[in-house]
């Protein structure tokens, strides 16, 4: 699907003192806790959309410090909309930046847990290696993640979502919990925070699919 340019959204995004700019990325590898002014956990939401899921843990949750990471201009604006009109919230930033280059602006251990919520399915098989869940983006969270860090996805897409627990199984990474239909799940359900296609195709009757993964060589009961 093709994005609508919205005029302007650049300069607003370069202005912003809410985004982290690309010229200055790479040097907070490793220093995202000076970057906040605290030692609270990192969180990071990859491909945040509109940023209504990230702005609502953000509010949920104020001892987390968050960054929601978005590629195209014209869907963070609507992101960036939404932070102004928070300005008492101090543990939310933005990056504008693709995935494939989280490795160089976190460092190892840096990033408590990483959500994926509705990702691009990328459905030919030739782009395989773009989906987020693939085996080849699990490497990358691999270097970012703590020893215990999770990686939640979300998706409405059962082909995208099948092939995602089979890249974690192939990547050696552990399910700690799926669910096929999350918002009848009685165990995962409680405390979910819905986006905006999230609660747009559960309106139309599509369930939702979610995993929550770790890595193997760091295996523990506890969820995030």
């Amino acid at each position: 699907m093709r994005l609508r340019n919205i005029p302007g959204s650049r300069e607003a995004i370069a202005a912003s003192e809410y985004v982290v700019h690309e010229d200055v990325m790479e040097e907070k590898r490793g220093r995202w806790q000076e970057v906040f002014g605290n030692d609270h956990p990192l969180y990071i939401e990859v491909g945040m959309g509109k940023g209504r899921f990230i702005t609502e843990m953000a509010a949920r949750f104020p001892q987390r410090n968050y960054v929601g990471i978005e590629k195209y201009s014209s869907v963070l604006i609507r992101a960036l909309e939404k932070r102004e009109q928070l300005p008492e919230m101090h543990n939310l930033l933005f990056l504008r930046m693709d995935a494939e280059d989280l490795p160089r602006v976190f460092g190892k251990n840096e990033v408590a847990g990483i959500y994926l919520n509705f990702s691009d399915p990328w459905p030919k098989d030739r782009h395989a290696k773009r989906r987020l869940p693939s085996k080849e983006f699990l490497a990358r969270y691999d270097q970012i993640l703590s020893p215990d860090g999770r990686v939640e996805f979300k998706t409405d897409n059962r082909a995208l979502f099948d092939f995602a627990l089979e890249q974690a199984k192939e990547a050696g990474w552990i399910i700690d919990a799926f669910s096929y239909d999350l918002h009848r799940d009685s165990a995962m359900a409680p405390g979910n925070v819905m986006t905006e296609y999230e609660e747009r195709f559960s309106q139309k009757g599509n369930p939702i699919h979610k995993v929550i993964l770790h890595r193997e060589q760091h295996r523990t009961k506890c969820l995030f």
